[in-house]
């Protein structure tokens, strides 16, 4: 059964198969792979904030509670908190080691497949 509407459980498909394209390229493009790794990145963790509810209510809320540094015991804000930081990290350092970053994406893609199937009631492609 399905805990979101059809809306946005489309959203959070899309951007979760987008989110594994650019995974994709980057692996295939090595000398673009940063800006396709920030893509995917930002691709998964909107698949999950549409899995959520609406992105405009959720992101304020991973934001607040990245920057004031609480202790987070809810297992996906904390995931998306560290999503940001990921995010955060990559976008002061784009060139840090890309085949460490390439798996490290490919794993939180991977967790974002099974939140958005949670949610949705069905596996993604």
């Amino acid at each position: 059964m399905s805990t979101m509407d059809v809306y946005r459980k489309g959203w959070a498909m899309r951007y979760l198969r987008e989110a594994k394209a650019e995974l994709t390229a980057a692996k295939k493009t090595p000398y673009m792979a940063s800006g396709f790794i920030m893509e995917a990145l930002t691709k998964a963790q909107a698949s999950i904030y549409y899995s959520l509810g609406d992105p405009a209510y959720i992101i304020p809320i991973v934001h607040e509670t990245r920057h004031t540094g609480q202790d987070v015991k809810e297992p996906v804000l904390n995931f998306l908190v560290e999503i940001e930081k990921t995010l955060q990290t990559l976008a002061n350092n784009p060139m840090s080691d890309n085949e460490k970053i390439l798996k490290q994406v490919s794993d939180i893609i991977d967790f974002a497949s099974e939140i958005v199937e949670l949610f949705a009631g069905e596996t993604s492609p």
